[in-house]
């Protein structure tokens, strides 16, 4: 059985399209090309018709300027074919959520005099599918006052909340074209590298959402190794249909719409749209569920990477505009990252380059440029990424904050962001930078080591982990701070501790020792260093470990973990002072397995310990 449908010819349907009215304009990749070339045919018939639409891949002649008097673009996102028209004041920009844009169409704020779309053909009900694109759709055309449908065989039939009967469309018009594809974008180095930091924070079961760019297409590439990952996204995109493909896309963990897919949209290649077609684990909705923070929030460990354009030292991301000039929009940015926020063990992230302009500006910036919009909410952001690390935000006050960030800033930056920094009294006065080689975080003496059938993160400490020595210092007993520094000194300032985190990693080390597993802040458990001494090639090593985490074996960890470093830059070997009742240190050293020389002078040893 064949559903009997009656087409037209696009201009007798476009033809009832009056002067001033308001039209809109189908989304994304799924823009309706042949009507919209066609409706800029016929623009002599129009006067100030106003044209609405989030962000179009395709066609945009009614931002031209010899359109002004005929039509008025009003975009709810800007994207290449329509942003210098926004610039110069030929078109508009409504900056919305996403998932508030329903709204504008369901409750008349914007009336709608016609709908441009684009659908599948129908099946033997008269039921045709919006394809890959749903996302404010669905409530433009259920609150248009006229539907004109661009009906093309190469829309594929996409499930969901996503069809329209054949009955409800006014005026159908067949049309076969090649849809619209987004070609993915080749990561750079820069891309990848920032990828691969972000990467750990996403854990087996997460439900993700992540945007589109270059640092998305860069991360997915890194999950392969995930565990049951899931989806609820606003686009769709190519990597995630590989992941689903290859099965690290599960959605088995998921709390909501376990097994299924969810996205409002689809961009990629003809690949990915075939790949949709028809396929029951896919499915598109509005952005009045998919963006609804608190539909986000019901997912267990919903973690959303986002990317922005400047992020300032308190944390305030600011991802649609450059200055006044409008970039992109809000979009689903801020939708997405607190709903995160919301989830129960859920992740918000912001990914960012840390230049722009070809390294000549930094992404990190004292203060947001004079006409630049917050788009995320310096309360709203937890995790920011680089290419030079991640910084942890929540909960975490201004001055930490703004060390964090600039930690992981590029290294010709800082100096001047410290100082900034200083000037608005964001940070201590007396604060000081890691120096490091070229300022650069060596992450690759970073590893999890297993204790006593215990996990512990082993890494180099750094300027951000004040407060968490701090902590460590506090927590020592009487005994064991003796032990550690041989005096009775009982307080740690802020000014003796910037000895401990400031590390210039050419001539000194200092490792941490995390606890994962805590609940809360992170916990610094151990801590080792050695400092190089003056015109020698060994250098003086010292450990501390929490009363509670003694007698686990941490703090021979922490030796041997040092050593390894040390040996790596070549170093003879090292000198300690213990005393001489710190049997643990001295049977450490001992269990290094290098010649041991053990002089007493008093109630210490001086101990030399040689690699070579």
């Amino acid at each position: 059985m064949s559903y009997d449908v009656e087409y037209e010819d696009a201009e007798t349907a476009l033809k009832n399209i009056g002067r001033g009215d308001r039209v809109f304009v189908g989304s994304g990749a799924s823009e309706p090309q042949y009507l919209v070339k066609e409706l800029t045919q016929l623009a002599d018939q129009f006067y100030d018709t106003e044209i609405f639409h989030i962000q179009t891949l395709g066609v945009a002649p009614y931002t031209e300027d010899k359109f002004k008097n005929r039509f008025r673009h009003n975009a709810f996102f800007v994207d290449d074919n329509t942003r210098d028209a926004v610039a110069e004041g030929r078109a508009d920009y409504t900056p919305i959520f996403m998932r508030d844009i329903p709204k504008l169409f369901n409750t008349g704020r914007i009336p709608l005099d016609a709908s441009l779309v684009q659908v599948s053909p129908p099946d033997k009900h008269g039921w045709m599918s919006f394809g890959i694109a749903v996302d404010i759709i669905r409530a433009a055309v259920q609150n248009s006052k006229m539907v004109i449908a661009q009906v093309n065989p190469e829309m594929p039939r996409v499930h969901g909340d996503a069809f329209i009967h054949v009955n409800d469309v006014d005026h159908l018009i067949h049309h076969e074209e090649e849809l619209l594809e987004f070609d993915p974008i080749v990561p750079t180095d820069k891309a990848e590298k920032i990828a691969g930091n972000v990467s750990p924070l996403i854990e087996d079961g997460a439900t993700l959402q992540v945007g589109y760019g270059e640092i998305p297409n860069a991360l997915l590439s890194h999950l392969d190794e995930k565990e049951n990952l899931g989806v609820h996204t606003e686009m769709l995109s190519e990597d995630l249909a590989e992941l689903i493909q290859n099965g690290t896309i599960t959605n088995k963990k998921k709390s909501i719409n376990p097994g299924k897919n969810i996205a409002s949209f689809l961009m990629g290649t003809r690949e990915l749209y075939d790949f949709v077609d028809d396929n029951p684990e896919i499915e598109l909705h509005p952005t009045d569920y998919t963006n609804d923070p608190f539909t986000i929030a019901k997912n267990y460990k919903m973690t959303a990477i986002n990317t922005a354009l400047q992020v300032d030292l308190t944390g305030q991301v600011c991802a649609d505009s450059l200055g006044y000039s409008f970039y992109s929009g809000i979009g689903g940015h801020a939708d997405f990252m607190r709903g995160a926020g919301y989830a129960k063990d859920g992740k918000s992230i912001i990914a960012l380059s840390s230049t722009a302009q070809n390294g000549e500006v930094s992404r990190i910036v004292p203060a947001l440029d004079e006409g630049a919009g917050v788009v995320t909410t310096r309360g709203d952001v937890e995790y920011v990424v680089t290419e030079y690390g991640v910084a942890y935000l929540k909960g975490k006050n201004i001055r930490e904050r703004a060390m964090e960030l600039i930690n992981i800033a590029h290294p010709r930056f800082r100096d001047e962001l410290l100082k900034e920094a200083k000037e608005h009294n964001l940070v201590y006065r007396e604060q000081m930078l890691v120096i490091g080689e070229g300022g650069r975080y060596p992450d690759e003496y970073e590893e999890y080591k297993e204790i006593e059938g215990k996990e512990y993160l082993f890494r180099p400490m750094k300027p951000t982990d004040d407060e968490l020595l701090k902590d460590l210092f506090y927590s020592l007993s009487d005994e064991s701070r003796y032990k550690r520094f041989m005096s009775t000194r009982k307080d740690m300032p802020h000014e003796r501790r910037q000895d401990f985190v400031q590390i210039n990693y050419k001539k000194e080390m200092a490792i941490v020792v995390i606890d994962p597993e805590i609940e809360g802040p992170d916990r610094m458990v151990g801590e080792a260093d050695y400092r190089i001494k003056e015109g020698q090639n060994v250098a003086e090593v010292s450990v501390m470990v929490r009363d509670e985490y003694q007698a686990r074996g941490i703090g021979t960890a922490l030796l041997e973990h040092i050593t390894m470093i040390a040996k790596n830059k070549g170093l003879y070997g090292f000198t300690a002072e213990v005393l001489a009742d710190n049997k643990k240190m001295l049977r450490g050293f001992e269990k290094m397995g290098y010649d041991v020389e053990k002089k007493r002078k008093y109630n210490e040893y001086q101990l030399r310990m040689r690699f070579i």
